[in-house]
């Protein structure tokens, strides 16, 4: 099944090109980050998504709506900067947006009480937002987002702002909300995107250059190298694992021995052979995992 289709998505401004082109199809229950270096367009195609932007050209459209619908009720929205009423308790707020969605005000009541149990904050109901701290303001933030049950989710860097605690707080509800929903968030933070993502799109002058599924991404980008620890006789192993074609080079650093590889798998499963029949004494062996920013670094600068 098919939440999104982009078309063609494409947005001017004068005569700067903030997106070109842009294809893409989003399915359900995903969790999809979009980054990019700064002025890449990752603002501008959510505020396409979200209505607030008019595409130059291309085509927005959703499940079974017709192209480029009004698709409000379908999606939820938290800004990058988002705007409240500090002289307003949290569930004010709340049922205020609930309101605005079309529910009635019991309707508005029972669903802010709902969400403010489930993200967390409900002790704090009838507190001023003035007084929330800024991961407290950023969970209510979602919270107003999906108090009409929406089947997307957008995020606008939501955590760009935050202290670690804030920061922790607001990525592990979207760990909890992608189970029920779909999430498109932007982050500078490749961190958090490696974290939470399930698929990852990656823009480099208004273009996507990159995109896909981590588990597959992280095997495409795959940084060949190995590293063993052993209790003793490193450079007896050293010499031994030189000797295989897989491997490209090996080295010794402090307590760890590095190797790198031609083909990562067959260096791993003729290491481990050798170090199964002679007993190597091992303590650690480490199969080492790209990074976001491995794949990051790698495509941009390319």
């Amino acid at each position: 099944m098919t939440l999104l289709t982009i078309t063609n998505l494409t947005k001017k401004f004068s005569n700067k090109l903030a997106v070109n082109n842009v294809n893409y199809t989003l399915t359900p229950q995903k969790c999809v980050a979009l980054i990019g270096p700064n002025g890449a367009g990752k603002t501008t195609i959510l505020r396409m998504l979200t209505g607030l932007l008019k595409p130059s050209s291309g085509v927005i459209q959703f499940a079974n709506k017709p192209k480029n619908d009004d698709a409000r009720s379908f999606i939820g929205y938290l800004p990058q900067y988002p705007v409240f009423y500090n002289w307003m308790t949290g569930m004010e707020f709340l049922t205020f947006s609930g309101q605005l969605e079309g529910f009635t005000k019991q309707e508005s009541v029972k669903r802010a009480t709902f969400l403010m149990e489930k993200i967390g904050i409900a002790n704090t109901k009838n507190k001023r937002i003035g007084n929330y701290s800024g991961g407290m303001k950023q969970r209510l933030g979602i919270a107003q987002a999906i108090i009409h049950r929406p089947k997307l989710l957008v995020l606008d860097e939501p955590v760009s702002s935050l202290d670690p605690i804030g920061r922790r707080e607001v990525l592990s509800l979207m760990e909890e909300l992608k189970q029920q929903m779909t999430i498109l968030f932007s982050t500078h933070i490749l961190g958090d995107a490696d974290e939470i993502s399930d698929e990852l799109l990656l823009l480099k002058k208004g273009e996507i250059i990159e995109s896909g599924e981590m588990h597959v991404l992280r095997q495409k980008y795959q940084t060949a190298k190995i590293s063993i620890q052993c209790h003793e006789n490193l450079p007896i192993y050293r010499d031994k694992i030189s000797t295989l074609s897989s491997v490209r080079n090996v080295y010794i650093e402090r307590d760890t021995i590095q190797i790198t590889a031609h083909n990562i798998q067959n260096a791993r499963q003729e290491i481990l052979q050798i170090a199964s029949k002679e007993q190597w004494p091992l303590t650690n062996f480490t199969l080492h995992r790209a990074s976001l920013e491995d794949m990051f670094m790698k495509v941009v600068n390319e």
